[in-house]
């Protein structure tokens, strides 16, 4: 065991690194002491990491273009919107659950191409661009749907996603991890990801070292758009149906466990196994909440506060050490 400086490095390295597992460990525990029988019961977990899978996959859709340096607000509205292409042709069309899914995903990443067409070719913030678009979908959403909800899901989804299961979790869960496999694969061992952490680190000096920067933030939004609209399969999937209102709730989530991951496991910058944590973690916290009887309210505190301090830390963690 090393002492010292170097042992004192090593020991920070390392609770930056697995700190958050730490704390959702303590947290479970503290919630426990409240309400044992609940918080140390197997099939409260099962049934949280089943129904928050469809956040795993917005939290790693916004993840790709906060790496490049890009806002995307619209994720959420994707969602909604994936979720109600699926609905419309399968249930009012007729469409095969396949094919409805196709389309929700091919819509999902034309949402990321006008994003990244206003936002490269004209110039506009993100931020700015993907609010007015998050809004123009939402309002499509309510105008196609009529403002109501369209049930009657075909039952091959809902059993591809929720009832079926292993290990008592809901096969969703599953999905969601290997999409965060796949996306902690390309940003820690491909060029592709390479190139996209370099043209968040900065962008003119990844277009002096031969990056094609735009080609690059436009990937990011378009990607971010498909994994958005895979996000709404797994929605529509659990709820049996396209609620045109609920997706929005889903944003700030969203944020929040994309930011607290990034002071995770790769402290410093975004990565896909720190927002898988921060998901759980907050999501543990949400459902100690509700066994304890909070008030509902206390949920947007939860996650809003979790949001500002997750951005405090990870600016304090920024301008400490590089980006790895």
């Amino acid at each position: 065991m090393q002492h010292g400086p170097a042992g004192q490095r090593d020991w920070k390295d390392w609770s930056e690194r697995y700190g958050l597992l730490l704390a959702w460990g303590f947290l479970i525990l503290i919630l426990g002491a409240a309400r044992p029988e609940q918080m140390f019961a197997w099939n409260s977990y099962a049934t949280m990491f089943g129904s928050n899978a469809m956040i795993v996959a917005l939290t790693l859709a916004l993840l790709i273009p906060l790496t490049t340096g890009d806002y995307d607000l619209s994720v959420a509205s994707v969602m909604g919107l994936s979720s109600m292409v699926i609905a419309v042709l399968n249930v009012k069309l007729g469409w095969s659950i396949g094919a409805a899914i196709v389309a929700a995903l091919i819509v999902g990443g034309l949402v990321g191409a006008i994003n990244s067409l206003f936002v490269l070719y004209f110039g506009i913030h993100s931020l700015i661009v993907t609010l007015g678009t998050g809004y123009f979908v939402n309002g499509i959403i309510l105008w196609v749907s009529n403002s109501n909800t369209i049930a009657g899901i075909s039952m091959g989804l809902v059993k591809a996603v929720i009832l079926t299961r292993f290990l008592g979790i809901p096969i969703g869960f599953y999905y969601a991890l290997i999409l965060a496999f796949i996306v902690w694969y390309i940003f820690q061992h491909t060029s592709l990801g390479r190139r996209l952490l370099f043209v968040g680190r900065g962008r003119e000096v990844a277009r002096l070292s031969g990056v094609n920067v735009n080609r690059m933030r436009s990937g990011a939004m378009i990607s971010a758009g498909v994994i958005a609209a895979f996000a709404g399969v797994l929605y529509t999937g659990m709820r049996g149906a396209a609620d045109p209102s609920s997706a929005l709730a889903f944003l700030l989530p969203a944020f929040a466990a994309a930011f607290l991951g990034s002071t995770a496991i790769y402290p410093g910058r975004f990565n896909a196994p720190g927002a898988f944590v921060a998901v759980f973690f907050l999501s543990t916290g949400i459902m100690g909440l509700n066994f304890l009887g909070v008030d509902s309210f206390v949920q947007n505190l939860f996650y809003g506060g979790g949001l500002v301090v997750a951005v405090s830390i990870s600016q304090l963690i920024r301008g400490r050490r590089p980006m790895d």
